[in-house]
């Protein structure tokens, strides 16, 4: 018996084509004898396509609401920031990944340190600025320089901005504001930049996989353009000695966990030095599943092939659906019929 399963992807985000991609890799990956697969696009300017034809809203969340299983391979805000996760519970179907609080917050990286920090994670100092506010001479002093300036609530590392002249800060300010209002100031971290994945098994157990490093050519740091036009290489496993491997994917665990998280998520940690504590640096709540994208080679370095990945996930969604069930927790009722 085959599951019905729907994968949506686009959105109206500035990571509109890096979610097709993640879709289109998703779509290929899947045994289409185990699942009954339903294309469902988002275009940029709002309008749904179902199958390849463009539908109706109300028709769209219909065909959602039909399915066993969800796969919403959204990236950015309008996606993966809560709001699509709080459309699917609201339909009442089972979706892959993590749900509205982990993906809200897991968006905002001011309110991801701050979850971080309050569960002992060391993160770089920061500051966040909302619109019409800047960055206090008392805080330049505190940060010192080099800082990076960020949209609090963009992936990809759109708007993204490397300051080393505090002349410099109000043009950062501006270039990601473009993106967000709401920016972070944050400290340059100096150290390696390791990434690691954590997948949660159907049963519920929770698993870091190999340590991944990231190496950038030149000077540059790992912005969008070095992660999808082939600017970085990825080593996994990481050469690192296995006290500092067991380290990270710790806490890269504690992170998951204290961000309530759910099926997967990808931490990307500043190492300053072997033995040192590492620093977080980011959460991806939904990492890309692209050809090039972390998180996918880092489980087929640990063994797991792509399809079985999906596997795991899918099933993961299904299961947490049934526990939910079983412990009598209260679910919505799924929407009543939409006109």
């Amino acid at each position: 018996m085959t599951t019905r399963l729907a994968v949506l992807y686009g959105g109206q985000s500035g990571e509109h084509e890096v979610s097709r991609r993640s879709g289109e890799s998703i779509l290929a990956g899947l045994d289409r004898e185990r699942y009954q697969v339903t294309e469902v696009l988002i275009d940029t300017d709002g309008g749904w396509h179902v199958g390849g034809h463009p539908t109706p809203l109300p028709q769209a969340l219909r065909v959602l609401r039909a399915q066993d299983v969800v796969f919403p391979a959204l990236h950015g805000p309008y996606g993966e920031d809560g709001t699509v996760a709080s459309l699917l519970e609201w339909l009442g179907v089972p979706y892959v990944g993590n749900g509205v609080f982990a993906s809200a917050a897991g968006m905002d990286k001011g309110v991801t340190k701050r979850l971080l920090a309050a569960d002992g994670l060391r993160v770089s100092p920061g500051v966040t600025l909302r619109s019409g506010e800047h960055l206090s001479t008392a805080e330049q002093q505190r940060l010192d320089l080099p800082v990076f300036v960020k949209p609090a609530r963009a992936g990809s590392s759109l708007g993204v901005v490397r300051v080393t002249d505090w002349a410099a800060l109000p043009a950062a300010l501006d270039q990601a504001r473009e993106v967000d209002p709401k920016v972070l100031v944050e400290q340059g971290a100096r150290g390696r930049e390791i990434d690691v994945a954590v997948l949660q098994y159907p049963d519920g157990r929770v698993q870091a996989g190999p340590p991944l490093e990231i190496r950038v050519s030149g000077a540059g740091f790992f912005d969008y353009d070095a992660k999808y036009d082939g600017g970085a290489v990825f080593e996994i496993p990481a050469p690192l000695d296995p006290a500092t491997t067991e380290v990270l994917q710790d806490r890269a665990i504690r992170a998951f966990h204290a961000l309530d998280c759910r099926g997967l998520l990808r931490v990307d940690f500043f190492l300053p030095a072997e033995g040192a504590e590492p620093i977080v640096n980011e959460v991806n709540t939904f990492p890309g599943f692209t050809a090039a994208s972390q998180f996918p080679q880092i489980w087929q370095r640990a063994g797991i092939a792509f399809p079985a990945l999906l596997d795991i996930l899918i099933s993961g969604a299904l299961a947490d659906r049934g526990r939910v069930a079983s412990a009598g927790l209260p679910r919505p009722a799924r929407a009543v019929d939409l006109v």
